[in-house]
């Protein structure tokens, strides 16, 4: 199995996944800026981690853009984010929906980890972003119950990272489901 990890990270959760990932495989996990498509031909597996910031994949355009060049690859996308594992359509629709336009992925894996939100970390757009989006959902007559989450996770503030979480991924990208 020839296999590399790609992350795209901001605060540090996206390439920690990614260094546990590959360890566990026993390949190489590097950043999207120092990789172009024509690296990723070498491999049978590729996988790419990227934070999820308002349900949009943190450089996934590497894979997006290229999959008719990496036709036949094994690829599996991990995302990383504060939003609760157990919200699914969130993840399933929107994000797939956002992130693939349209395009072909029933070859592809997606996976989907707790990530952190330090908010003294974050950068000012980031904060100010936040507070507007805390804003605008508070103020709405009937929020769903996703924009009340929403509201709520504007105020969420630790690590949830969980190395036991790369199992199910790594299990299938040996090639064994789960």
């Amino acid at each position: 199995m020839n296999t590399i990890v790609i992350y795209k990270s901001k605060y540090g959760s996206t390439k920690a996944y990614g260094e546990w990932i590959a360890e566990e495989l026993s390949c190489d996990a590097v950043d999207v800026k120092s990789v172009k498509v024509e690296d990723l031909l070498a491999y049978d597996t590729i996988i790419y981690g990227g934070g999820l910031y308002a349900e949009n994949i943190a450089g996934v355009t590497l894979i997006t853009k290229n999959l008719d060049k990496l036709k036949g690859k094994k690829i599996i996308i991990y995302t990383t984010g504060i939003t609760p594992l157990d919200c699914r359509d969130y993840y399933d629709k929107l994000v797939m929906e956002k992130n693939f336009k349209g395009k072909d992925v029933t070859n592809i894996r997606v996976y989907h980890f707790l990530g952190k939100m330090i908010l003294s970390e974050l950068s000012f757009p980031h904060r100010t972003a936040i507070k507007t989006l805390k804003k605008i959902m508070s103020e709405k007559e009937n929020p769903t119950n996703m924009e009340q989450l929403l509201v709520e996770l504007c105020d969420v503030d630790g690590d949830f990272t969980d190395k036991n979480a790369i199992f199910d991924l790594v299990e299938y990208a040996k090639g064994k489901s789960y």
